[in-house]
This record gives C-alpha cells, structure tokens and sequence, in this order.
C-alpha cells in the first residue's frame, strides 16, 4: 500500500473511532471507500428513489442521471420498506413534528435502493439531486426537474460519507454490494 493510501486509511480508522459509527464494523466502513491516489478518495453512496418516484415511472430517467454523470452502480433492489426499516433510515429525524409523515410515506409502496460509487460519491450525488424542496431546487437537478413537494421529493442520498456507511449497511447486506472494473473508468477520472 502507498504510504499516502496508508495516511488516508489511518485518517478514516481516526475518524471512524471518534464517531462511533452505531455498530458498523471498521470493515464495512473502510469497504465504502476505495483508496486512489493520495487525496482522492473513492466513496460509496447510498441512493432511495422513494415512491412517489417509483409511481410517476421515473426510475429509469433519474437512474441514467447517475449513469451519465460517471458513477458506478454497486447495488440495485426494489424494496417495499417495512415501518421498522422506515423508522431505523428516519431515526435522525425522531421526535419532530413531520417524522409519521414520513415514515407513512417511505412506506406508502416500493422504493429502489441504489449503491453508487465514485470520486466524491456523496457529494456529486447530492448536487445531481438539488435542495430537499423541490420548490426551491434549480432546473437540471432532479428534485428541480420532476419534484415541487418538500415530503415528496423523489429522492433521498446519504448527506456524509459517514452516514452513506450506516445508511448502505441498512438497506443491504454486504454480500449484495457488486465490485467490478468499468470499462469507461480510465476516461471519468
């Protein structure tokens, strides 16, 4: 291993004792990030196409949307989240007067769960789907595109890497995450 690879893998066990990270071993956290060169890291982030997105049929537009950006696909499932799945992904938010709507919408009908790996995964992901409020995202996101609810929104991504980990060991097991080579991938960056 280049010994810049080692400082950033060291950077992250630091990191990863001082958060704590809810059970999740450093294992599973280190296999969400991929080590380049030196100061780049290759993150995983997981991706939720909640239903309403599901129901207006736009899987495959908001899909190619990643696709085209130059991020890889990990992991895909169809799930049609339970109450107990619903409350463990929207615990943060436990206590706050729009947390039942919430989970009554998660589980409203199927969701696609969605692995996504690439150079500053998270980031990228995020600015692809715009502001929470679709109202108030910009044409060319997604949630700027197809969404004009604050609820309904089409859309959740992990909002850290930190949280990408909780949030992938979540929705998937281990075993469900797919590691391959892209063909395209010395032409991204």
């Amino acid at each position: 291993m280049a010994n810049g690879n080692f400082v950033s893998l060291f950077l992250d066990h630091a990191n990863y004792q001082r958060t704590g990270h809810n059970g999740v071993s450093f294992a599973r956290y280190v296999g969400a990030f991929h080590l380049l060169a030196p100061g780049h890291v290759m993150q995983q982030t997981l991706i939720l196409l909640k239903p309403d997105a599901v129901q207006r049929h736009l899987i495959g537009s908001i899909l190619q949307r990643f696709e085209l950006k130059g991020l890889r696909l990990a992991a895909l499932k169809l799930v049609q989240a339970d109450r107990e799945l619903a409350e463990k992904h929207y615990a943060v938010h436990k206590g706050k007067p729009f947390y039942e709507s919430l989970l009554s919408f998660l589980t409203s009908g199927p969701a696609v769960a969605m692995v996504w790996e690439g150079r500053e995964a998270v980031a990228v992901c995020r600015n692809l789907m715009g502001p929470t409020d679709g109202a108030k995202a910009g044409p060319g996101t997604i949630r700027g595109d197809h969404a004009i609810s604050v609820q309904n929104n089409l859309i959740h991504g992990s909002d850290s890497p930190e949280n990408a980990v909780s949030e992938i060991a979540l929705w998937f097991d281990s075993r469900e995450l797919v590691t391959y080579a892209a063909a395209d991938s010395s032409w991204i960056g």
